[in-house]
This record gives structure tokens, C-alpha cells and sequence, in this order.
């Protein structure tokens, strides 16, 4: 026997449901919901790509249906005499676009570097990133992701002017793409919050930003930089958020990372929404495991973030 609603019960209903929803909790109506999206990076995959068991067109597909993950990391070496292959940048846009997934940034390794002493080097540094921003732009992507390296033996200052100087060229031809271009802390003093948050305010462009990452704070000396004050250093230029891991406990907590203070400082200390990328490196766990292991860990964050809040 079907219940058909007249439709002053209707209004009554609905109504009713309007004022529910009018007594949510105000900090609760304007939490974006996810609190943050999970994206893949394609360095995950290192191995099973280098040793030939996964074509990087096929990356989208992987992320997708074998971790139900869909946003997506790509790194150069996995394609790089491909960057100006049109029609093969056009059939990585075509397969994500065909399963929903989405690119958001390429990260660029081995194209020189940005802050090299010698003027010539570091225009050639800056200048073989061009192709990257238009291919990361004919993906969709928002951003490319550089290296902050010049010479080690100049002074810390000496090396940001001259990296920023690199960086400073490159934003400017990226800009009129719409492509951000963002440094991760990937050693040397690059790994030193401190320097490279002064990086960024010597450029001061719009689309320069970092990319924090949770592990990669090794310095050039062996030390460690501590890397709740480096993600928080840099969190205020971040445009993307890189989740290192390498193994975990029996609670799948992860052992040398505290996922759950350094996305405090993400997400509650600098209100940073967006996508938080995979990045297993480990060698315990095979590839996917790695990934699945991350993965439930930063839902587990998510979880009791979102409920706390």
C-alpha cells in the first residue's frame, strides 16, 4: 500500500527539514566537506613503473580502480621525452577525463637547477621547465612541482637570491598558463623551513607556493630539521600537500610521522582544504600495500577530525 503526500504534508515536511538544518551548528555549516580530498603520487609506484609492470598512461586507471583514489600526482621521469608529444599528453588528459579522475600537478625532477650561480645554466634550468608548464597545463593540472637547488658552497642567503631570482623567471611564464609553480622541501637547504618559506617572500607571486612534505627534511650536514616546524613554516604558501610514509605500526599509525598532530597543523593551524597526496616510499610493505596502509591512516585523520570539529 503506497503513503502519498499531500502537499500541505509535503510543505510541512520539508519545512520541518529546513529548520534542522538552520539549527546546525554554524562552525559545522561551514566546514567544507570532505575536510580534505586524497590524491596519488606517482613516485608510490616508482618500482612497479621502473620495472615495467605499470605504463604511466595507465596511472589514472590504477589510482582509480585499484586504490579508489581520483586526483592524481604524475613525476616527469616516468614520461620524460614526452612532454612535448601532444597527442601523448593528450591521451593521458583523455584517459583520466574518461574515468573522472583528476590531474593536479606534474612534479619535475632532473631539468637543472633554478638557482645555479651561472647565469646561462640557470636561464637553460628555467627554460627546460617551460615545456612541463604547458604540458601541465593541457592536463588540467594547477601546478608544477621544482626543486629549490643552486650551489652548496655559497653563502644560505647568496643561495636564495639566486633561486628566487629562477623562480621569479618561471612564475612569470607560467602565469599566463594558470599554472602555479611550487617547491617541496626535497633536501639540502631546501629541507630547511626557515630558508625556503624566505624564498617565497622574495618572489611574492601568486602562483609560487610550496608543496609541504612530511618527511624530506634531511639537510646537506646529515642533521634533521624537524618536520612539524618545517610543514608549518611552509603551510602558509602551500598549494598542494605531499603525505610521506615509509612504514607503520601495528596500529597502522605511521612510525616516523604523527599524522595526526601534522594535520592539526595542516588543517586546523593554516585551514588548508585541499588535496593531501599519497607518497609511500617504504620498502616493508609492498607498493600498494603502502598506499591502501596510507590511505586508511588518513581517513582514520580525516574521521576524527571531522568529528571532533
Amino acid at each position: 500500500m503506497h503513503h502519498h503526500l499531500s502537499r500541505r504534508q509535503w510543505l510541512s515536511v520539508t519545512a520541518a527539514a529546513g529548520c534542522s538544518l538552520l539549527s546546525v551548528p554554524a562552525s559545522a555549516q561551514n566546514r567544507p566537506t570532505p575536510l580534505f580530498k586524497l590524491s596519488l603520487a606517482e613516485w608510490s609506484l616508482h618500482r612497479t613503473l621502473r620495472a615495467g609492470r605499470l605504463d604511466n598512461r595507465d596511472f589514472a586507471r590504477t589510482a582509480k580502480e585499484d586504490f579508489g583514489i581520483d586526483a592524481i600526482e604524475y613525476v616527469n621521469q616516468f614520461w620524460k621525452d614526452k612532454a612535448t608529444d601532444k597527442a601523448y599528453v593528450a591521451e593521458l588528459k583523455k584517459r583520466a577525463d574518461d574515468l573522472g579522475v583528476k590531474t593536479l600537478l606534474i612534479m619535475c625532477d632532473g631539468e637543472g637547477a633554478l638557482g645555479d650561480p651561472d647565469d646561462a645554466r640557470r636561464t637553460k634550468a628555467v627554460e627546460n621547465h617551460y615545456r612541463w608548464v604547458e604540458a601541465a597545463k593541457a592536463l588540467g593540472c594547477h601546478s608544477i612541482r621544482v626543486n629549490a637547488q643552486s650551489n652548496t658552497r655559497l653563502p644560505d642567503e647568496e643561495q636564495q637570491k639566486l633561486v628566487a631570482d629562477g623562480l621569479r623567471r618561471l612564475c612569470e611564464f607560467a602565469a599566463p598558463h594558470g599554472i602555479n609553480v611550487i617547491v617541496e622541501n626535497h633536501g639540502g637547504l631546501s629541507s630547511h623551513g626557515r630558508w625556503l618559506a624566505g624564498v617565497m617572500k622574495l618572489v611574492n607571486l601568486p602562483n609560487c607556493g610550496t608543496l609541504p612534505d612530511f618527511g624530506n627534511f634531511r639537510l646537506s650536514d646529515g642533521k634533521e630539521y624537524d618536520r612539524y616546524q618545517g610543514v608549518d613554516e611552509l603551510m602558509p604558501y602551500a598549494k598542494a600537500v605531499s603525505a610521506k610514509s615509509h612504514d607503520f605500526d601495528e596500529e597502522g599509525n605511521e612510525v616516523h610521522t604523527d599524522y595526526f598532530r601534522m594535520m592539526d597543523i595542516v588543517v586546523n593551524k593554516h585551514g588548508y582544504h585541499g588535496y593531501v597526496g599519497i607518497e609511500y616510499e617504504g620498502s616493508r610493505l609492498s607498493e600498494p600495500e603502502g598506499i591502501l596502509a596510507t590511505k586508511r591512516l588518513l581517513e582514520r585523520v580525516r574521521a576524527r577530525m571531522e568529528k571532533a570539529s
